[in-house]
């Protein structure tokens, strides 16, 4: 982006796009653009969400969410951050370089670990797939489009799969995965409010994202939520967010706003 667009401030507008949140968006999509609209929240710029059956063929990536701002469009929650940053606006300015080393570093555990094991959740386990994926991702399509759609990215993802070597995981192994990088966060948490000082980052929005996801999910068992509920600390840090950043905003564009298929964290 060139410094004059840099220089803009933030407009009203400014709108994040996902696909339908009832019927069609996935848990891996859900949480990344949760982590998004965390950040922005924390950042305090105001957003839009909206939703679009084609929100991914829409996006300039294939990746979603992604933020039209005046006239960009940046996808993904990294890109978003420097985007941000341009504008004049950073959660981790104070942190110094040994912090921002070790925040990149657990940035990278979450996505190398959580959002990988969501992915493979969804496109490897064969009762998944059959009851939840393929249904939710062809949802907006007719037949045989729904399908054929939905067989070729299960295709990419397991190419992916593959190729980090989680092609011959066992569901087990991918759950163990999880509990290992849930106890990680939850050692580097500790009793503090957030990951780094007493201020959100962009660690704690990516993170909640995730978390509150997985935590608020219906899947066809517990078993990944239920690797969460073991670190009190870490739901803890959920509600906390929930409450600080999501309550009482608008409920509309609010990713937590109360929907049938939802559990709230707050029971």
């Amino acid at each position: 982006y060139s410094l004059s667009t840099a220089a803009e401030p933030w407009p009203e507008n400014a709108a994040l796009y996902q696909q339908l949140k009832e019927e069609q968006i996935l848990l891996s999509d859900n949480a990344s653009s949760l982590a998004v609209q965390a950040f922005l929240q924390m950042c305090n710029l105001p957003v839009q969400v909206i939703c679009r059956a084609n929100a991914e063929y829409m996006s300039p990536s294939g990746k979603l969410p992604f933020i039209h701002v005046g006239n960009q469009v940046v996808s993904e929650l990294g890109p978003i951050v420097q985007f941000v940053k341009a504008k004049g606006h950073s959660l981790s300015d104070g942190l110094d370089e040994v912090q921002k080393a070790e925040m990149k570093a657990y940035m990278e555990l979450v996505n190398n670990m959580l959002l990988t094991a969501e992915l493979y959740l969804q496109w490897c386990d064969d009762v998944t797939v059959e009851e939840i994926t393929h249904p939710r991702y062809g949802s907006p399509y007719p037949w045989p489009l729904n399908r054929i759609l939905s067989y070729q990215k299960q295709w990419e993802v397991k190419r992916k799969m593959k190729a980090i070597g989680w092609a011959g995981k066992t569901l087990e192994q991918v759950l163990e995965d999880v509990d290992q990088c849930c106890h990680a966060l939850s050692q580097r948490l500790g009793t503090q409010p957030y990951f780094f000082n007493k201020q959100p980052t962009e660690l704690d929005a990516l993170v909640f994202g995730h978390l509150f996801t997985i935590l608020t999910t219906q899947l066809i068992t517990d078993e990944l939520s239920e690797k969460v509920k073991n670190y009190s600390n870490l739901t803890a840090f959920c509600r906390r967010i929930e409450q600080q950043y999501f309550e009482g905003h608008e409920k509309d564009s609010s990713a937590i706003a109360a929907r049938s298929s939802k559990r709230s964290l707050l029971r």
